[in-house]
């Protein structure tokens, strides 16, 4: 199963499978929702009310670094390994993750990366995530599923992740391309960004393709042609090196699960993303045209 997971699923592939009672230590559905404080959405408390049958809820906060002063930071493979192990998922187990946010997918990319980082290759976005999962009619519960502890052995692929340290080098010798999936508002500097005390803008060299392009009017991901097309039209060379980055590493995620179905899967993540940068980078290296204007 391992080496042909299908990095989408549809829901009524995953709704066969339920019926089936299939879910346990062999598949596992996880709930991945996070939300934006500016949001006013509980993700856990509304998982406690409804989600898809047999799902558990996974914690982007709580499954993180969290010594660091920035928002989900990547664990260690130690902690992942407990974290994942405790929701009953092992090596040999086929991840589902999805969440229910409007957009279709907006946090669950985030776990897909995380787990094919921690090399567990395993996993599976559900395509229009729980927003199609019910305009489709399938069954929905608001009752926790028990799971039991399993060995799970996580090995970070580091080369996969860049530091400030990487993207402030790469101003200069620009080994690979930074791309930036916020709205063109906030890469512009012309929108507020959603974290207080910091100011919108971008990295330099950098460029902007919004997350919520990459998915239709419905919440599904784009055919891989649209795909090609859209990173075409954004001037990002697939044939090249490229870094994924966002407000906080999140929704970043989202490029490298396009690049992947168009064939070019190992796309970085800048886990800081904006947050990291505008805090440490000096200010001539925060690009913004609000700025440039005064």
């Amino acid at each position: 199963m391992a080496a042909q997971t299908r990095a989408l699923v549809t829901a009524k592939w995953l709704s066969d499978l339920v019926k089936r009672n299939c879910v346990g230590p062999r598949l596992r559905i996880l709930d991945t929702s996070w939300y934006l404080p500016m949001m006013k959405r509980d993700s856990k408390k509304e998982f406690a009310q409804t989600h898809i049958p047999g799902a558990s809820f996974f914690d982007i906060d709580e499954c993180s670094d969290r010594s660091s002063p920035f928002d989900h930071m990547l664990p260690t493979e130690r902690y992942f390994a407990d974290y994942v192990g405790n929701l009953g998922i092992g090596n040999n187990t086929h991840v589902v993750v999805y969440d229910a946010s409007d957009f279709g997918a907006f946090s669950c990319t985030r776990v897909w990366w995380m787990f094919r980082l921690f090399g567990h290759p395993q996993v599976s976005v559900l395509d229009g995530g729980f927003r199609n999962w019910v305009r489709e009619g399938h069954c929905v519960t608001g009752q926790r599923a028990k799971t039991e502890f399993a060995e799970f052995v996580a090995t970070m692929n580091r080369s996969w992740v860049r530091s400030f340290e990487d993207i402030e080098d790469n101003i200069d010798t620009q080994e690979f391309q930074v791309v930036d999936v916020r709205p063109y508002g906030r890469f512009r500097g012309k929108v507020p960004e959603p974290r207080q005390g910091i100011q919108p803008g971008h990295i330099p060299g950098s460029k902007c393709m919004p997350f919520f392009d990459f998915l239709d009017e419905n919440g599904m991901m784009l055919s891989t042609e649209e795909l090609k097309k859209f990173f075409q039209k954004s001037q990002v060379d697939l044939n090249k090196p490229i870094c994924g980055s966002c407000g906080s590493g999140v929704t970043a995620c989202h490029l490298v699960l396009a690049a992947h179905l168009c064939g070019y899967p190992g796309v970085s993540v800048y886990d800081g993303s904006w947050y990291e940068w505008y805090t440490k980078a000096p200010p001539e290296h925060v690009v913004s045209e609000t700025k440039n204007m005064l």
